[in-house]
């Protein structure tokens, strides 16, 4: 059960995890057989309130049918369809490609790649403040019982306050633009941060802290010299994860304030039932985030060679 995959098992095992469920989107998609519960209009016939292109239900669809013969009239022809909430793949690919290539339609409805970056901007900030501020309390408060006795308290309490029900007061205080949306991301991120990596400190040797204040190493020395590089590993997996909630935490924040970002595109988009464009933002949404996190689980590799996990994901 404990045995560790060889390279190429781990690799065939990560592609089928993404092989599997786009499989199954394929034969929902494509096999006229499997669902369909709608039919897609390729001919109103004499159905006046029938488009080319349009979604009905097949129980209406065969209804009109069944009128339009029994009228002697132009019968509507149809193919079955899904929902169109749920899109094929190719259709998707080619929202993929348009998004990027395409024009904006107008002023107000930016395109997926600008949308994009604003919303990696946003991440940037709130988790680099987040950051800047949980890190070092979470290590003091792991280090030290007095300071966790301090803050950890209030932090537990704060963290089960949901972060969204800051966001009237969050635009009170700084206003309709970014400045709401990057608070969000902080009060959701830091409070999780300062307790998951307090906990990743008090996980440090004891041996290593107390051979250090026997050689007569205290107070900054001891945790700029011992604690922070004997917890740097795990303090940089711990980051990871972070950055992974402050992706969650993004859509929420977007809806407050101006009308930018991921968020607003999506909203847009469904706005329209333009749903391929949609699944291409979410999608694009997790690319980028499992990329993100890709690379830096190479960067952890050369920082810290050491430390290898005996199963790896």
């Amino acid at each position: 059960m404990l045995k560790q995959l060889s390279p190429r098992a781990r690799l065939l095992f990560g592609v089928l995890s993404f092989v599997l469920p786009i499989s199954f989107w394929c034969i929902v998609s494509y096999v006229p057989f499997f669902w369909h519960p709608q039919i897609v209009i390729t001919d109103p016939g004499a159905v006046d309130y029938f488009q080319v292109g349009t979604h009905v239900d097949r129980d209406v669809f065969e209804s009109e049918v069944a009128d339009a013969k029994a009228q002697k009239k132009p019968v509507p022809q149809g193919v079955p369809g899904n929902p169109i909430y749920l899109p094929a793949p190719h259709e998707v690919l080619n929202a993929f490609y348009g998004a990027f290539t395409t024009p904006a339609e107008t002023r107000d409805s930016p395109r997926l790649g600008q949308s994009l970056w604003h919303s990696i901007q946003i991440i940037f900030w709130g988790f680099a403040i987040s950051s800047f501020l949980g890190v070092p309390l979470g290590i003091l408060c792991g280090a030290y019982l007095a300071v966790a006795r301090l803050n950890e308290p209030f932090i537990e309490f704060f963290r089960y306050l949901p972060a969204p029900a800051f966001g009237a007061l969050a635009v009170a205080i700084l206003g309709i633009y970014d400045g709401p949306k990057i608070a969000i991301i902080v009060i959701g991120t830091f409070f999780q941060q300062v307790l998951v990596i307090a906990n990743t400190t008090r996980k440090l040797d004891v041996s290593l802290v107390e051979t250090a204040l026997t050689l007569g190493t205290k107070n900054l020395r001891l945790i700029s010299r011992v604690v922070v590089p004997g917890i740097m590993p795990d303090l940089y997996r711990d980051q990871r994860i972070l950055l992974g909630w402050a992706w969650t935490y993004l859509i929420v924040a977007e809806l407050i304030g101006t009308s930018t970002g991921i968020t607003w595109f999506i909203t847009q988009q469904a706005r329209y039932q333009h749903f391929a464009n949609v699944y291409a933002a979410i999608f694009m949404i997790g690319i980028i985030g499992l990329g993100t996190d890709q690379v830096l689980a190479q960067i952890s590799r050369r920082l810290f060679p050491w430390d290898r996990p005996f199963a790896k994901a």
